[in-house]
């Protein structure tokens, strides 16, 4: 697990192969239960401020992304971990923000300077539910 070191020693270990971050980002297993709970919260993830999921107690999802149903059959674990970490990677037209990436970023509020918006086990727990969404 990425516990204990600064944020640029922990991405400085993400190593990007292709389109996809084939290495889980902690050794401990993402939790599908504990990233459906992140991808529903619009204080945490905000998700569904751009995807709509199949989370139909969450009302007022968003339409500007793609639908996250199917995530699981459209994409491997290593390409969404390297969509949620930095999209730009990927589409650097992309308006998806980088959860996990804390330097090189504009307009970036003061409390959030220097800082991840996901911890990697929050990317890892969001991937292991995504992967659920055949």
């Amino acid at each position: 697990m990425l516990l204990g070191m600064n944020i640029a020693a922990a991405q400085a270990n993400v190593e990007v192969v292709g389109d996809g971050i084939p290495q889980p980002l902690t050794a401990e297993p993402g939790d599908a239960a504990r990233g459906r709970a992140i991808v529903a919260n619009r204080q945490v993830g905000l998700c569904l401020l751009c995807h709509t999921a199949p989370i139909a107690e969450e009302r007022f999802q968003g339409t500007l992304a793609p639908d996250l149903a199917g995530a699981g059959a459209r994409s491997t674990a290593a390409q969404l971990r390297l969509r949620l970490a930095d999209s730009r990677r990927v589409n650097p037209q992309s308006i998806m923000p980088a959860y996990f990436r804390a330097d090189g970023l504009t307009r970036v509020g003061k409390n959030w300077q220097g800082k991840t918006v996901l911890g990697a086990q929050q990317i890892e727990d969001v991937i292991a539910y995504l992967v659920t969404l055949r």
